[in-house]
């Protein structure tokens, strides 16, 4: 029996809720949308229209593999972050709302530096860095990736999002000692993997059994990427430069003593939405 591609939604976005999916009714439209082929706008326009049986399947597919565990941003290939579309691949993590918070973090003081290079390590999907490339314009910003395939997801969004004279893709090994050449910024962003090694077989599925482990896997505390970046990278940045991290729940006060360690002062910590610690920022002093 055909069905209505407004019945349809809904009937998707129940079955999300009753298999405890928390954003049902997003992934539900996303998942519409792309299996029917319509945009937002036009699913809403042609809700009362019956959706052909093709269609009806193909979106029946996708809710199958979402149920099975695989999440809807590998499923469509895109995802939103900070109000810019991106592309996704399983080389890159989603990006969280989560994350929204170090970006904006970031993005208040960069606006206030004037022309400035920043530095997004461990990139990603590009997603933090070109957040601020989009909102800070005359920031020059380096989107700095070890993985090949990363660094070909961030490549397209620089395109997508019309960034590329801003914004440069670079492969660089956050763990070791940066090459002189690559000069000075007043600002480094990173939200590098954080999850300690032993934790990773008990994530839930979606993160386990598809997102990239190399973006998640921290090391036995979490913290590998911590104390290389605040050691080795301290020195690309310019006197009272800041840096931003993501951090995890309960390494907001780690992550606080290495970077004092290193040399860092004016240290803060920001909660995100939910309350719990997620950015530590803080200023490169003139001398340790």
């Amino acid at each position: 029996m055909a069905i209505m591609y407004n019945d349809l939604y809904l009937d998707v976005r129940r079955q999300l809720r009753e298999s405890g999916v928390e954003a049902a009714t997003l992934e539900a439209r996303e998942l519409v949308c792309f299996g029917t082929g319509k945009s937002r706008e036009e699913l809403t326009r042609d809700g009362r229209l019956y959706a052909s049986p093709e269609r009806e399947a193909q979106v029946r597919r996708l809710v199958e593999r979402r149920m099975a565990g695989e999440p809807v941003a590998y499923l469509i290939g895109e995802w939103e972050f900070y109000g810019l579309p991106l592309d996704i691949s399983q080389s890159v993590l989603i990006p969280r709302a989560d994350t929204e918070v170090l970006a904006e973090q970031a993005i208040a003081y960069i606006r206030d530096q004037g022309e400035c290079r920043v530095l997004d390590l461990c990139a990603g999907s590009g997603c933090v860095g070109l957040a601020i490339a989009s909102q800070a314009p005359q920031a020059r910003v380096i989107l700095g990736e070890l993985d090949d395939s990363c660094l070909k997801i961030c490549r397209q969004n620089i395109r997508r999002n019309g960034l590329s004279g801003r914004v440069t893709p670079v492969q660089m090994n956050a763990l070791e000692k940066p090459a002189r050449s690559l000069g000075e910024f007043q600002c480094i962003v990173s939200n590098p993997p954080y999850i300690p090694t032993g934790d990773i077989p008990g994530l839930e599925i979606s993160v386990r059994n598809y997102e990239p482990h190399l973006a998640l896997d921290g090391g036995e505390d979490g913290l590998d990427f911590y104390r290389a970046i605040t050691r080795e990278w301290r020195e690309t940045l310019a006197p009272g430069g800041r840096i931003y991290f993501e951090v995890g729940i309960g390494q907001a006060d780690p992550v606080l003593r290495l970077m004092r360690g290193q040399g860092f002062g004016d240290l803060e910590v920001i909660k995100d939405r939910n309350k719990i610690p997620r950015v530590v920022l803080g200023t490169l002093c003139q001398e340790i």
